[in-house]
């Protein structure tokens, strides 16, 4: 799940980035309205963490520019604006949930989250593959039985191949998925992750290499 967080306040901004990363998220960070639109025009995000009251574009505007361009995009608006006619006006502007500051950090990871699952096509709560179960919610992994325990990066890039339902899925994907922006496109990230997810999930090897073209998983 790739996330874009827009927040002026750069403290905060910087903190739930490293909160959402921490599990296992690809997040983009910037801290006015101008900013986030020229981002979301070069990225795709699953989910847009969005202060309402931004310099340069208001976090308004951005809002219902998403929602007039039919973006599959979800927007989690943030604003100190807690009375019932603010949560209508966001939620009628285009916003697909609302949350009112202060807030404590698991609900907002829990609302991202939901949010993202809506993104993509209804799947099992626990994603299966070779062997290899996945549950997203509660963060775990096993290879016939036996736990697997995965740093954040790693775990992203199980969860991707396992969504793709035995589709391949390409090194460029996985970098525009599972890492932010600053993620170089010559990087040997992909094939690091890939080397160390490999050696955890053990043998026989459940993770095939296509060559040239990436990787996939056998469904059954």
């Amino acid at each position: 799940m790739r996330v874009l967080i827009v927040e002026d306040e750069k403290v905060l901004a910087d903190l739930l980035a490293s909160g959402l990363r921490s599990a296992a998220l690809a997040v983009d960070v910037c801290y006015d309205g101008l900013a986030a639109q020229e981002k979301i025009t070069v990225h795709h995000y699953d989910v847009v963490v969005l202060d309402r009251d931004l310099p340069g574009l208001h976090g308004d505007r951005l809002c219902a520019q998403l929602a007039a361009d039919a973006s599959r995009t979800k927007v989690l608006m943030l604003t100190a604006a807690a009375s019932l006619d603010d949560k209508v006006n966001g939620l009628d502007l285009g916003a697909d949930d609302y949350l009112t500051k202060p807030f404590e950090f698991p609900e907002l990871l829990a609302r991202t989250r939901a949010l993202g699952r809506r993104t993509q096509p209804s799947l099992p709560p626990v994603l299966t593959g070779s062997g290899v179960a996945l549950d997203p919610a509660r963060r775990q992994v096993s290879r016939d039985g036996r736990a697997v325990h995965l740093a954040p990066k790693e775990f992203a890039v199980l969860e991707i191949l396992l969504r793709a339902g035995g589709a391949v899925v390409s090194a460029e994907q996985l970098l525009e998925s599972a890492w932010d922006e600053h993620a170089d496109p010559f990087t040997k990230a992909v094939r690091v992750t890939m080397s160390k997810l490999r050696s955890k999930l053990g043998e026989p090897a459940v993770i095939q290499t296509v060559p040239g073209v990436g990787y996939r998983i056998d469904p059954s």
